[in-house]
């Protein structure tokens, strides 16, 4: 994802002191991490108060911003949630793939593409970089659909990166990449993730449709959803650092 490659650029130029304290344990299952409830509390109740908290939750996420322009509606900053409805998943997956950003980075990704020679069947000039665009937008917008939200609303999971936020350098960036094949279910427990494979596999697939005839097959299938997960997990290690950098830079211009 070009979010996330320019992320990872922001993040190399920075150095990031490690912290001195030993990693923490993994945040606290769903079902721990709730506020104490009352005691004559009724199921129906307790149901209801969930969703009043996910939704709250939902609501501060679709405002996240990295660098105020690159959406960051998927991730959890504290490592802590209650699990979603399916109607929120689909929510955040929608309001990412039709995020101006999304268009922008297609656009960004299509002109490379050009330049380097890629995808030779669309041709060249307007004609050519208009279906790379379309192509490469087709590509984020898929993943983002069957990833985020069709996936994880059949398998009960949790689409969203939960940064651990504290910890030694080097467990960070572990657990950073390793949430591309392993996720939280809706049950607050570690799980495969199904969703974010099986979902760029979709993808993968899908791509078949419209990009040139030559470039069909498995090849482009395993190509394309190999390069989603990387960029996934790349864009995760950004994600778990960048409100490192952004507390270091504001700490700068202070002492200025």
């Amino acid at each position: 994802m070009l979010w996330a490659l320019l992320l990872v650029l922001v993040c190399g130029g920075t150095r990031i002191r490690a912290e001195e304290a030993d990693a923490l344990p993994d945040a606290p299952s769903a079902v721990m991490q709730q506020s104490a409830a009352p005691q004559d509390e009724t199921e129906e109740q307790r149901k209801e108060r969930l969703r009043a908290e996910a939704e709250r939750e939902v609501k501060t996420e679709e405002k996240q911003r990295i660098l105020a322009v690159v959406p960051n509606f998927n991730t959890v900053e504290n490592g802590q949630a209650v699990a979603l409805t399916s109607g929120e998943k689909m929510r955040l997956a929608v309001r990412a793939s039709i995020d101006p950003f999304t268009f922008v980075g297609a656009t960004f990704l299509a002109g490379f593409s050009e330049v380097n020679d890629d995808d030779r069947g669309f041709g060249w000039g307007p004609g050519g970089f208009g279906k790379r665009v379309g192509a490469n937008y087709a590509d984020e917008f898929d993943g983002i659909l069957f990833a985020n939200a069709v996936y994880p609303i059949l398998l009960h999971q949790d689409p969203r990166y939960f940064r651990k936020g504290r910890g030694r350098v080097v467990l960070r960036v572990k657990h950073a990449i390793l949430s591309s094949v392993i996720c939280r279910g809706d049950n607050g427990r570690d799980q495969p993730n199904y969703s974010n494979v099986f979902g760029n596999l979709t993808q993968g697939v899908i791509s078949n449709a419209y990009y040139p005839s030559d470039e069909r097959g498995v090849r482009l299938t395993l190509v394309n959803s190999a390069t989603t997960i990387a960029g996934g997990a790349l864009g995760n290690i950004a994600l778990e650092f960048t409100p490192d950098i952004a507390q270091w830079w504001k700490q700068r211009k202070s002492k200025r």
